[in-house]
């Protein structure tokens, strides 16, 4: 497994507990004691985290409007937190391919979620991409 696939894990699970913790005292500094991972992997997992959080108004409207028939309320807590991280990778990230990007969010709702999770995920991230005309990162 890749460093930045370890991250991407991480980033999850860190947005997972924030989403069931809200933001308790120290946080990120009791995750990384319980999650001990090399420098470059906690680096870009925190760089996801950061930048889903600093970017979470945006990114959480694009998901609403391109998840059809969903809020974001009603998505799974594993499915929404991939979501904003794939989105903010799709958004500010340049240096990752597009179809990259959603490659290994659906892995990761594959592994981290339900059966239907990966195809749930492709979806709104393809329709984002088509929509919002996030071609500027394809390989």
């Amino acid at each position: 497994m890749g460093f930045r696939r370890k991250s991407r894990e991480l980033a999850l699970q860190m947005l997972f507990l924030l989403d069931v913790n809200k933001d308790g005292p120290d946080w990120r500094k009791q995750f990384w004691e319980l999650h001990p991972a090399p420098p470059d992997v906690a680096a870009f997992a925190d760089r996801l985290v950061d930048g889903v959080l600093d970017h979470q108004a945006e990114i959480d409207r694009l998901i609403q409007k391109h998840a059809l028939h969903w809020t974001l309320n009603r998505m799974s807590i594993v499915d929404r937190n991939i979501l904003r991280c794939a989105v903010f990778e799709l958004l500010v990230l340049s240096d990752v391919p597009a179809k990259v990007t959603m490659n290994e969010a659906i892995e990761i709702a594959k592994r981290y979620s339900d059966a239907e999770s990966g195809a749930f995920v492709n979806g709104i991230l393809d329709h984002i991409v088509r929509e919002e005309s996030i071609a500027k990162k394809e390989a």
